[in-house]
């Protein structure tokens, strides 16, 4: 995997397929480092003739980690935003998306075909309304717009994914927490043994639990994404679980309402997150949907 500096950031990255075709850049959720991506969804992207693009995320995996900022207990600081209180985050989503911007800058990539999953998905949303010149098209995979009126996952979800504060010493033990959270969010009945495996890559790669809470400040800090999501103009898809028990349907549906034109695909049993038995739709949609947007961009440059 390779390097480069952006945004006064190193960030962590991986370059494949064909160097001449369209790209596609993934941008992945909370948490999760870009070795989350299936590897049969990175291969049937590149054998459709697209350049893969795959990062870090800031915080996360092998790119820089902003050590020595502090981020607030999510509770005081969601409390602290609902008397108009802000500015507790090390950083918003809106710096997020300048690191995107960055490296495609570094990479020289005028403009790519965003895939962003969970709050990749909301920065894939947010660059597309601030940077419309940059995106080719737009994929926004179980995510939303932080409308406020949309609810939230139950407490039965969020209490152990953000706000558990077990113990768990050994690589073992944390891997076996990290296993069941992630069983909290899963399809029901899908096969998760490659994911096991990533997340056992990931503990080995890089196990740093201050970057994901520095990240979930930063959800929590951007706010509702509504106004910046109305502005977006390229061709979008929007792909949501009918299933999804953290980032709930409605917020799949708030994109779709908010965004001109997109087109809503709900996979009617999905929950959050990429399942083995759903990959070959989510993939074809995510195929069909980056060629047409090449078509589209081709006839009105003829």
């Amino acid at each position: 995997m390779l390097q480069v500096k952006a945004n006064n950031l190193t960030i962590e990255y991986e370059d494949m397929g064909p160097k001449d075709g369209p790209v596609l850049l993934l941008i992945m959720g909370l948490a999760a480092q870009m070795t989350f991506w299936p590897d049969a969804m990175l291969k049937t992207l590149t054998d459709a003739g697209f350049r893969v693009i795959r990062f870090d995320n800031r915080d996360i995996g092998l790119t820089s980690k902003l050590h020595g900022k502090s981020a607030p207990n999510p509770i005081v600081q969601t409390a602290a935003r609902l008397i108009g209180f802000s500015g507790l985050a090390p950083y918003t989503l809106h710096d997020m998306v300048a690191d995107t911007v960055g490296l495609m800058d570094a990479l020289k990539i005028k403009k790519a075909h965003l895939v962003g999953v969970s709050m990749g998905g909301m920065i894939s949303q947010l660059m597309a309304g601030t940077h419309p010149n940059r995106v080719a098209s737009l994929t926004s995979i179980m995510s939303g717009t932080l409308n406020p009126r949309i609810g939230g996952p139950s407490p039965r979800i969020t209490v152990p994914l953000f706000l558990n504060r077990a113990k768990a010493n050994t690589r073992d033990e944390i891997i076996k927490r990290s296993i069941a959270m992630f069983s909290l969010i899963k399809t029901e009945g899908d096969d998760i043994s490659e994911t096991e495996k990533k997340l056992e890559i990931a503990f080995d790669r890089s196990y740093y639990p201050a970057g994901i809470r520095r990240q979930l400040a930063a959800i929590i800090a951007t706010g509702d994404l509504r106004p910046h999501v109305r502005k977006i103009t390229a061709p979008t898809l929007v792909i949501h679980g009918s299933k999804d028990p953290l980032a709930p349907l409605e917020g799949g549906k708030d994109s779709a309402r908010n965004i001109k034109g997109a087109r809503l695909e709900i996979i009617d049993g999905m929950a959050h997150d990429l399942p083995k038995k759903f990959l070959p739709r989510i993939t074809a949609l995510i195929v069909d949907h980056a060629k047409s947007a090449e078509k589209a961009a081709a006839k009105l440059a003829a």
